[in-house]
């Protein structure tokens, strides 16, 4: 587990049920605040030599290139791009290899993402879980377009086809149709979830969210029960899951949680009381003041105020 002053992560990996070897790499820098997630494709062998060049590649190129973050984010993915298409000509058991993935760096408080592919990142603040990367698929595109449900496009023949990848041809960084960048505000008391579609296809937003919202601090802990409800489901695909949470980020159904909550209704309660007492003592001077005995009091002191007042014009 990764510990900065700003933020903590954690991250869980494992090859699934159905497959024999795991080609998910997964890539976490705290003290430089890089994250990233990638998903090998085009075979065992391939695959995994994909994804370990862009692990390679892509924090070193990030490490030495200057200028705007958004700049040196395309730089470093078009080298690990170009990178993995030199390699996969020189070995015929190489070929057609490359690799989808979710680059996070996170500067200040906020995060710059690069992606290709349908490996997501998705942000939890408020009680909500929102995927923020688009899946460079047919039935992602279709989902982002309210087409089909999560649910439909989980479950859909050609959910695992994609039209964008890092490695099987030269690319050139500024390609409309390649790199995928989005920033946004990082709040220390919201969370940033990477995976590969390992945990995506089993598990829905809701079911993420769930396990999410048990946060107490212990972001391994989250990465690993997500990768476990991935296997529970199926386990169909190799499964990665890179949890950032920040400093003041907690789960609303941890133990910690429960307990504010239930201190909060007990000064609700006592204030409600409190407020009840005055309410009810308000009431009761106001019974006194409009009773027949109060009333007799006034005609009283009036009477006393009367005759003093005519001994004085006497």
């Amino acid at each position: 587990m990764g510990v900065t002053a700003k933020w903590r992560s954690g991250v869980a990996t494992d090859a699934g049920l159905m497959r024999p070897d795991n080609e998910d790499r997964s890539y976490v820098d705290d003290e430089r605040g890089i994250f990233m997630v990638v998903d090998g494709v085009g075979g065992h062998a391939a695959g995994e030599k994909a994804a370990e060049l862009a692990l390679q590649v892509i924090p070193a190129e990030l490490e030495s290139a200057a200028g705007d973050l958004k700049d040196r984010i395309r730089l470093a993915i078009t080298e690990a791009n170009n990178e993995i298409s030199r390699i996969a000509e020189t070995d015929q058991a190489w070929q057609g290899m490359a690799c989808v993935l979710t680059l996070a760096v996170v500067n200040d408080d906020r995060i710059t993402v690069g992606h290709v592919g349908d490996s997501r990142l998705y942000l939890a603040w408020n009680g909500a879980l929102k995927k923020l990367t688009s899946d460079h698929s047919p039935v992602g595109e279709r989902e982002d377009r309210g087409e089909l449900t999560e649910e439909e496009a989980m479950l859909h023949p050609r959910r695992h086809e994609v039209f964008r990848d890092v490695g099987s041809r030269l690319r050139a960084p500024d390609e409309g149709d390649f790199i995928e960048i989005r920033e946004f505000l990082f709040k220390p008391d919201a969370a940033v979830l990477l995976c590969s579609d390992g945990l995506s296809d089993l598990l829905t937003s809701a079911e993420m969210r769930e396990i999410i919202e048990r946060y107490e601090g212990d972001p391994e802990r989250t990465a690993g029960e997500l990768v476990e409800a991935a296997n529970a489901a199926g386990g169909s695909d190799n499964i990665t899951v890179i949890f950032v949470a920040g400093s003041e980020f907690i789960g609303s159904g941890c133990q910690e949680m429960a307990e504010a909550r239930a201190r909060h209704s007990i000064t609700r309660t006592r204030a409600g009381a409190a407020l009840e007492t005055q309410a009810g003592l308000g009431i009761r001077v106001n019974r006194l003041l409009t009773t027949r005995t109060a009333f007799l009091i006034y005609g009283f002191v009036l009477g006393i105020l009367i005759a003093i007042g005519a001994l004085k014009l006497r």
